[in-house]
């Protein structure tokens, strides 16, 4: 999940309350009125008092963010990569498990400057999993001894189904002793859940 706010909006005549939402490739406004904004469109981002106003060839949007205005421009003017939300980087030692796309793969290689691993071992600092169909929410179990103790397992899973939603591998992973502390957008088609074992289950350092 990407930036969010209950703000005030104004597009063209129309102007109310709802809820702001800044993603990996857009940035919207639900409430009183809709819009979307592909953050490849807009050709200005810019604030004042706590407004963020952005135009795009369809018009410009305007939210009162507040103190979070500037950081949300930020956000949109320098943004981050997927896998740069994901925290891939050099040092890593990262496993893809499942039919990931060509592109992802190739991004998460040169993330890290090297080729990721296909088989995970002890001691990942981070595993991917390509969850398909409902019951691959089981492999989470299988694959939580190779990110002990503080790894992170990333459950990447299609967006959009009821029988294998971000609800349904969260559920599934804290039956796995896992529990999530981060959503990402990975693409229009898939979302990632970041999974990792409780500290108070993780042995503690010697000393």
């Amino acid at each position: 999940m990407g930036r969010e706010a209950v703000c005030h909006a104004k597009f063209g005549r129309q102007s109310g309350e709802g809820k702001a939402l800044l993603e990996t490739d857009e940035l919207s406004f639900r409430g009183e009125f809709r819009v979307k904004v592909p953050l490849r469109d807009i050709t200005k981002a810019d604030v004042k008092d706590g407004v963020l106003s952005v135009e795009w060839p369809q018009g410009r949007l305007a939210l009162s963010l507040g103190r979070s205005a500037e950081k949300w421009a930020q956000a949109i003017t320098n943004p981050k990569t997927v896998v740069d939300k994901l925290g891939v980087k050099p040092g890593l030692r990262v496993v893809l498990v499942g039919r990931f796309e060509t592109s992802f793969r190739t991004d998460v290689m040169n993330a890290l400057g090297e080729k990721p691993g296909v088989k995970p071992v002890a001691g990942c600092d981070m595993v991917f999993v390509l969850l398909v169909h409902p019951n691959d929410t089981e492999k989470l179990e299988t694959l939580a001894p190779a990110i002990f103790p503080d790894g992170a397992l990333w459950a990447v899973y299609p967006r959009g189904r009821k029988d294998l939603s971000e609800d349904t591998v969260r559920k599934a992973a804290r039956g796995y002793g896992l529990v999530d502390i981060k959503v990402v957008r990975v693409s229009e088609e898939l979302g990632g859940l970041k999974l990792v074992i409780p500290k108070d289950k993780r042995p503690k350092p010697r000393g």
